[in-house]
């Protein structure tokens, strides 16, 4: 295992738990409402539209919030994860709600060998999955592997300027990290996570690395994908800039100033011929 995934993997099962005990995930109104949804899902809904019947894969899923949300909206939905920790969570949450959901261990760029070639009309990633990939080329490669003939991309994601601006520098907005994907990772070292908890994580390392918008769409087209639609948003479901942030009733925040000046998160989709 690469040292990257594995730093990253143990980071991800230091968080599940903590993660799952949080309000923040809601995983209690999933097992009391059958028809809530996350945030994430809820924001997008317009642009979703109808994914009913739809065979759909959720890459790096986390602990199944949104597979499940999707698999509420109609979808035949499948979790792709490498967190074993996280699986769990998802897994039981399932298990609680009665939902038909399959969720399968496996790195992303192994899922095509995982879950097999051209089985998905839906392929969905959540927000803040691709900053834990070093090769965004090779990501849009297993996009591409997973879609069937006519099937769609739909991936909603933290803005790769947003990734590049230092959160610590209260008065200003200051670019200090790499807006383009670079060989080397950006290293971080933090016992904290973006759910609200007095549990430090032991596993503290992670790799990242950003992708400009660009390459992500460039890796995209050259894997043979058809983009359909970019929107940029002004919104982000954590505070990402924490004291200079203001939260809606839906759990999106933006800038308390000029909220103008920065896209914060983005959505696209993409379609396999």
């Amino acid at each position: 295992m690469s040292d990257y995934r594995r730093l990253n993997q143990a980071n991800w099962d230091d968080r599940a738990p903590v993660h799952a005990d949080s309000p923040d995930y809601a995983l209690d109104r999933f097992r009391t409402d059958p028809e809530f949804l996350s945030g994430v899902v809820r924001f997008d809904l317009p642009r979703l539209g109808d994914i009913r019947g739809l065979r759909g894969v959720h890459l790096q899923c986390h602990i199944g919030t949104d597979t499940l949300s999707l698999a509420r909206l109609g979808a035949v939905m499948t979790g792709l994860d490498f967190s074993p920790a996280s699986l769990a969570q998802a897994r039981k949450l399932a298990a609680d709600t009665g939902a038909p959901v399959d969720f399968v261990e496996s790195d992303v760029y192994e899922a095509v060998t995982a879950l097999g070639g051209e089985r998905f009309d839906l392929v969905y990633t959540g927000i803040g999955a691709l900053c834990w990939l070093p090769d965004v080329h090779k990501w849009a490669e297993t996009v591409a592997g997973l879609l069937c003939p006519g099937g769609r991309l739909f991936i909603r994601d933290g803005h790769p300027v947003l990734w590049s601006i230092d959160e610590t520098v209260a008065d200003r907005l200051t670019i200090a990290f790499p807006y383009f994907e670079t060989p080397e990772p950006m290293v971080w070292s933090d016992s904290s996570t973006y759910v609200e908890t007095d549990v430090a994580l032991t596993a503290t390392t992670t790799h990242e690395w950003n992708h400009g918008l660009g390459e992500i769409i460039d890796a995209l087209l050259r894997s043979g994908l058809i983009l359909t639609a970019v929107t940029e948003h002004d919104s982000i479901p954590w505070e990402a800039l924490p004291g200079r942030m203001t939260c809606d009733a839906d759990g999106e925040h933006r800038l308390r100033e000029h909220p103008e000046r920065l896209p914060l998160s983005y959505t696209l989709q993409a379609r396999k011929p």
